[in-house]
């Protein structure tokens, strides 16, 4: 089909698709208490809910993030935005757990497909790379965030609160699928084997020798990032409303819009500042972030909890961002793919395993001494980043790898951006 759709028109529309897909995703969360209320389930469903939809989110990303490169960007963005809609379904007659693993498996697979293809999209469409990388990393936090306030403020004070968010969300979904088969289409004339097809489907994941040493230093930093992202997804609404006493709803949804707008802020001011700056201030900014939080939760601060989750934010974002840039810069483009998935799969195990040993410990301890022990691990997580960074910083520099049209298996941009 042939598009009608003026370029600049287009990028935005693959922008706001992958917001609405990425605030679908977190709008879960400031139910969850509710749902805890109304059904009656223990401290660690939340967190394994959340892992549920972490896994299908990444099993699908490994899997089918390459198949737009053989059938064209618009049918896997089209078809992940009907299984977004299924999802909503799901969730607005769930009635139990049971539904809403159904629905977070459903939509960790439409998120996980449409993720690597609407960057790759925004990659073809942007008017230029800065414009495009900025947009295409910046997106996601700012998706997440305004998921979390939307669903926050109709949970407190909109009829039907545990259906009209994903109402919202469904005709925000199926208006898009309409609005998709106006976009244009940049893979064209590709050979459409099902041999390469099936081929694309299998993961491809590791980190060539030369960079291993490079590459293990980062460890820590991702784990750090993601592991935080996690905890204030699955377990940040039981923390605002038990540790902080706020009923609030909406007040629950901008503290992780505090945490996630403030990631996405960090991403677009920082190609401003100097790396040597970037990278201190990341680490500085995510240390005294967790700290602070954990301080805000412990004397039941509100004010000082939404502080310490922007700054957590920001070091969040400037953190993560100068941790792929080095992966990429020291990555060959004929490895790319491999190196890319093996990174995403560290993040997304860091962004579901230690959230749900979390939940365990909940259920065990109480969620105060949960807190205060996910603190200080996420603490030693960022010293460890710290002399991680400190060491590579000090050895022989990264040979930069000309880009070339190569990109990583969620195009370029996507390479620095938070996926929730």
């Amino acid at each position: 089909m042939t598009s009608t759709l003026d370029r600049r028109i287009a990028f935005a529309i693959a922008a706001l698709t992958l917001g609405v897909l990425l605030g679908a995703s977190a709008a879960p969360s400031p139910l969850y208490p509710v749902y805890q209320q109304a059904w009656g389930f223990s401290s660690i469903t939340l967190p394994l809910v959340f892992a549920v939809y972490v896994f299908a989110l990444l099993g699908a990303l490994l899997t089918i993030g390459s198949v737009s490169d053989h059938v064209g960007r618009r049918p896997v963005i089209i078809a992940a935005l009907l299984l977004l809609a299924v999802a909503m379904v799901l969730f607005r007659v769930a009635d139990g757990v049971g539904g809403l693993v159904a629905a977070r498996i459903v939509q960790g697979i439409a998120v996980g497909a449409a993720t690597g293809t609407l960057s790759a999209s925004l990659a073809d469409l942007q008017p230029s790379q800065r414009v495009g990388t900025n947009v295409t990393s910046a997106t996601p936090a700012v998706g997440m965030a305004f998921g979390a306030v939307l669903s926050g403020g109709l949970v407190e004070y909109a009829p039907e609160p545990r259906h009209l968010v994903y109402e919202v969300f469904l005709v925000l979904a199926l208006a898009l699928v309409v609005v998709m088969w106006f976009q244009p289409e940049a893979v064209r004339d590709q050979p459409r084997s099902w041999r390469a097809l099936l081929a694309s489907l299998r993961p491809s994941a590791g980190v060539p020798r030369s960079m291993r040493g490079l590459f293990l230093a980062q460890v820590p930093a991702i784990a750090a990032t993601w592991s935080l992202g996690g905890l204030y997804l699955s377990l940040g609404a039981s923390v605002v409303g038990r540790e902080l006493h706020v009923a609030n709803h909406l007040l629950a949804g901008l503290v992780l819009a505090a945490m996630f707008g403030a990631g996405g802020v960090a991403v677009l001011v920082n190609g401003a500042l100097p790396e040597r700056v970037r990278r201190s201030a990341g680490f500085a900014a995510l240390g005294a972030g967790i700290a602070l939080s954990v301080v805000g939760a412990l004397v039941g601060s509100l004010t000082t909890y939404l502080l310490a989750s922007a700054v957590a934010g920001l070091g969040f974002g400037w953190t993560f961002q100068n941790v792929m840039g080095a992966i990429a810069a020291a990555t060959p483009a004929t490895e790319r793919g491999r190196v890319f998935a093996t990174t995403f799969v560290v993040s997304y195990s860091a962004f579901s395993i230690p959230a749900l040993v979390a939940g365990f410990a909940v259920q065990e301890y109480g969620l105060r001494p949960t807190l205060v022990g996910y603190g200080a691990f996420e603490l030693l997580l960022v010293l460890g980043a710290a002399a991680g960074s400190t060491r590579t910083s000090r050895g022989p520099a990264a040979t930069v790898v000309p880009a070339g049209r190569d990109r990583c298996p969620v195009a370029e941009g996507a390479c620095e951006q938070t996926v929730g």
